[in-house]
């Protein structure tokens, strides 16, 4: 019998895989046996991701809010590395600033990239995927659409609309075979978690000791969620949002 957890022979779309947890997520992926195709809107970073992640994994530049290209990507994926199994929708854009001073042009570019344009690439997959009967697509969320957060109510607000896209989708095309999770991810090792803390001695002990496994995460530990999700031994799981946050949710 196949291993149920392994992704031999599948083919996956991440978005935002050239570095943190796209990337991570990337390399769980092809250890696990898939074939990879990560997107990001700079080449430089996508050729370096791709020397490090070796020849399963093919590159894409692409930036996610050009919803046009999205057919263009798609059969990308399709001619260059196979049909599409997994998708993967981890690109996104962080804002962070008091709620009275996010403008209505800030607010909309976040709400497009985190949101209007995951709805508009999931469409654009659901036309390969949905007459072959099969496939998951995975949305990262945050932690931010599980408990307030301050100064960064526009990310919020995207995020937790993840929420319901992902539940909506999952009634609506589960009986096709298709299966739709999302994951909330803690505070996961990165240069923008790095920076946030490092110069925040007070910030960061706080988010310690609110998570009870005393530690940060790491992108990979995103990735194996990830991979989980998309394998085959999670076939009845759908709907979901999957916290992986070291307890941080229910800290206290």
């Amino acid at each position: 019998m196949q291993n149920p957890y392994h992704l031999a022979g599948k083919v996956a779309l991440i978005t935002g895989g050239a570095e943190g947890i796209g990337f991570g997520t990337a390399r769980v992926f092809l250890d696990q046996g898939a074939k990879v195709v990560i997107t990001g809107r700079t080449l430089e970073n996508l050729e370096k991701a791709q020397e490090s992640l070796g020849i399963n994994c093919l590159i894409y530049q692409n930036d996610i809010t050009d919803k046009v290209s999205h057919e263009d990507l798609i059969s990308f994926v399709e001619k260059e590395a196979g049909e599409l199994d997994i998708l993967v929708h981890n690109a996104g854009k962080h804002l962070k600033k008091p709620s009275v001073e996010v403008t209505d042009e800030e607010f909309q570019s976040i709400i497009d990239t985190n949101l209007n344009s995951v709805f508009a690439l999931t469409r654009t997959a659901l036309k390969v995927m949905v007459k072959r009967h099969r496939g998951s697509i995975v949305f990262i969320s945050s932690m931010a659409a599980l408990y307030g957060l301050e100064k960064i109510i526009a990310y919020t607000s995207s995020k937790t609309a993840l929420l319901g896209m992902t539940r909506a989708l999952a009634s609506e095309y589960s009986n096709t075979g298709l299966r739709f999770n999302a994951i909330a991810p803690g505070f996961i090792e990165s240069k923008m978690l790095a920076k946030a803390l490092d110069t925040d001695q007070e910030r960061k002990d706080k988010v310690l000791k609110r998570t009870p496994a005393g530690r940060f995460g790491k992108p990979e530990e995103i990735g194996l969620a990830a991979a989980f999700l998309a394998s085959d031994a999670s076939e009845f799981i759908t709907g979901i949002c999957l916290p992986v946050d070291g307890g941080n949710s229910i800290g206290f």
